[in-house]
This record gives C-alpha cells, structure tokens and sequence, in this order.
C-alpha cells in the first residue's frame, strides 16, 4: 500500500550522501545525549536513521510530500563493506575458528526453522494462509529484503498471494529495524550473567589492538594504504561481479556479495603467500566507513508507510517473532556458546542475523565491543555465517518447508 503523494521530492545521490553523512552525525550526538541510548548500546546508524525515516514519514503524512533518497551508493557501499571482511580474514584464523563456527550455525539453522514452525503455526491459528507464516518467517527476518523479493515473486506467481511482495518488504522493514535495536538490550541483560573472573578477562583485552572491533578508534595508516585498499577492493568489486555472473541460472548461484567477499579472502591469502601484508588499519577504516553509510543509509530510505499496511495477523506474527528471537537469544545462544562475554556479542549478533541482515550484526557487535571490550573469535565468525552459510541453510529450510502438503 502506498500513499498518494502530490509532490515527489527526489533527492540526488549527492545530497543522499550529504544526509547519510548527517544520519551518522546524529546517530552520535543522540547517543551522547540520550542515556538509554548508550545503556542498551544502540548503534548510530541505527539511533540516527530511525528519526530520519520518522521524520519522512511525518513529512509524508502531514504535506503529502514524498521524501525519496537516491538509492544508488547502497549497493556500491555494502559491497565494499563485504570485500574488507574478506580482505581482513586469514585461513588459519577460520581454521582456529572452526568449532565455534559449527555450534553457532546450528544455532543458527534452529532459529531458522523455529521461524518458520511459529510463523506456520500461528497462521493457522488466526485463519490466514500459512504462506503468510513464511513470509513473516525466516524469508524476510533472516533473509532481509532480498530473500523476501525473490520468494515473495513466486508466492504470487505460483500460489496466487497477490499481496506477497507488499507483506515481504513491510515484514523486512520491520526485520531491519528490530533487529538493530535489540541486540543491546539482550547483551545489557546477559552481560551481568558473566562472572567475575570473565569480566577480568574483558578488562585484560582493553590493551589489544583488534581493528573491526574498534569503529571509533584512530586507526594508524597512509594516503598510500588507503589507495592500495580502495584498488583492492575495486577488485573484489568487479571480479566478485562477475563471478556472480557466471553462476546466475546453476545450482552454485550465490548472492553478489558472497562472491565478493570470498574474492576477498582468496586475494588477502593469496597476497600473503608472495609475502605481501595488507595494512589492516587501513582496510578496517575503510570497511566501517563503508558498513556506517552503508546501514544510515538503509535505514533513513526505510517506508515505514509499509509496516502500517501490514495486515493484523501480520503484525502478531512478527510481535512473535520478536519474542522468539529475544527468547532464543538469551536461553539458546548464550548457554550454548559458553555463557561469557563472546557469547553475550554472538547473542547480540545473532539478533542482528536473525531479524536484520549481516551488517546489522555487525554494527550490533561494533556497538558494544565499543563500549565493553574485544570479542574477536565474534568478528571472525558472524560475517562468514551471514554472509555465506545462512544464506544456504534458509534456502534448503524454505524449500523443505514448502514441500509439507498444505502448500502444494
């Protein structure tokens, strides 16, 4: 549902990127202002592009002016986001990493299925189609927009939900936004479940240099690895692309930004055995440059208009929804990942993952590795989960679940 607006008000992608670079610059100050803000370690992306996205929504509401961003920089900065988690990961470091990678895609493809078993259910329960179930579960929540297009197309296609794409893209909206503002809450509330000798270890790390974990951090480098970063990138950017490409139409097709991640670790590793070192520093200000605009910018062109004309079964499946996540987070992930202090930043993550998208987490990570201390077996696995491994699981949930009888 849309409303009829009598001006359009289109804002180019210069002026885009001046209010993205204006969205972030709240988001600070609000959290410098506003005490609960800083309590539930909400990100600044999150705090500033909610007011922005309010506020165009008034504005719509009030003079029927249509407030619409230019769109064209999201995708560019995402993308770049992805190849400098690609550039910064070393095979050994996965490697080391490797069980706590398997317990938490479990974790994960749990969550995955307890979405789509509660969505189900409770469809039924309040006389809709189940289909609306999936669509309020792990298509949009923890496949973000993107997944919830695509399935949402052929929900209307192929089993005559005419209303799919609305209802995808509102439940999406609704995924991004909670996903981004509940993971501080769920970390305040478990991190005072750590006992004393963990907080001791929190407090050893302050003194680490762990460069993602630090987005506000002065970060060591040259104009001249600032430029060698960008042409990497440029690299992954378009050798990524391409790759896509090729596997666009065959069993192996993978997202654009899975690609370009994973031409990242192989350029990052293949440079490193001709013995030539990135400078890190320099690829994590780029990449939390590029996450921090990235996310505003999601966040300020939300429709909130969308989530008004969800539909009431809707609105209690996602309310639900939230309760599970909330649920999962706190008695699943947590105990499950060790019930210390990377668990507490996986368990925020895993809001993040499981309502938003793989950049939500992150910055839900960033908001509170910020404030509380290092967590670096956290950043070395949630991008390689979201960014690969969920999107795979979803897809084989998503298909098994509609193979049940009642929605052939």
């Amino acid at each position: 549902m849309r409303l009829r607006s009598e001006v359009i008000l289109n804002i180019g992608v210069y002026g885009t990127l001046v209010a993205t670079s204006l969205v972030l610059l709240l988001g600070e100050k609000l959290i410098q202002w506003i005490a609960v803000l800083r309590t539930y370690s909400i990100p600044a992306p999150v705090a500033g592009g909610l007011i922005v996205a309010v506020s165009v929504l008034l504005i719509r509401l009030t003079t029927r002016i249509e407030v619409r961003f230019e769109p064209v920089l999201q995708v560019p900065l995402m993308l770049a986001f992805f190849s400098t988690i690609g550039l910064n990961a070393h095979i050994s470091s996965l490697k080391a990493g490797g069980p706590v990678l398997i317990r938490f895609l479990a974790l994960v493809a749990g969550l995955l299925i307890l979405q789509n078993v509660a969505g189900v259910l409770l469809a039924f329960a309040l006389g809709v189609d189940p289909l609306f179930g999936l669509l309020g579960g792990s298509i949009t929540l923890s496949g973000g927009h993107g997944t919830g297009a695509a399935w949402s197309q052929v929900f209307a296609e192929h089993h005559g939900l005419n209303s799919a794409t609305e209802i995808a893209i509102g439940c999406a909206t609704f995924g991004l936004v909670i996903g981004g503002v509940l993971g501080g809450p769920i970390a305040r509330l478990l991190i005072r479940r750590i006992g004393d000798d963990e907080r001791r270890r929190i407090s050893d790390r302050e003194n680490e240099t762990l460069v993602f974990e630090e987005p506000k951090a002065q970060q060591p480098t040259t104009p001249a690895a600032i430029i060698t970063t960008l042409a990497l990138i440029s690299v992954c950017l378009t050798v990524g692309e391409m790759v896509a490409e090729w596997l666009a139409g065959t069993i192996f097709e993978l997202p654009t930004f899975v690609c370009v991640l994973f031409v990242g670790v192989l350029l990052n590793n293949g440079l490193s055995l001709v013995r030539v070192q990135l400078d890190q520093h320099a690829v994590a200000l780029v990449g939390n440059v590029s996450l921090a605009l990235f996310l505003a910018m999601a966040l300020m062109r939300l429709d909130l208009w969308e989530l008004a004309a969800l539909a009431v079964p809707v609105i209690v499946i996602l309310a639900a929804q939230t309760l599970l996540m909330a649920l999962y987070a706190v008695f699943l992930t947590f105990p499950v990942m060790g019930r210390n202090y990377d668990a507490v930043v996986l368990s925020a993550a895993h809001c993040g993952l499981g309502m938003g998208a793989t950049p939500t987490a992150i910055a839900n990570m960033q908001a509170i590795t910020n404030r509380f201390g290092h967590s670096h077996i956290a950043f070395l696995i949630v991008p390689m989960t979201g960014a690969f491994f969920m999107d795979i699981v979803n897809a084989i949930v998503i298909k098994l679940f509609l193979a049940l009888p009642f929605f052939r």
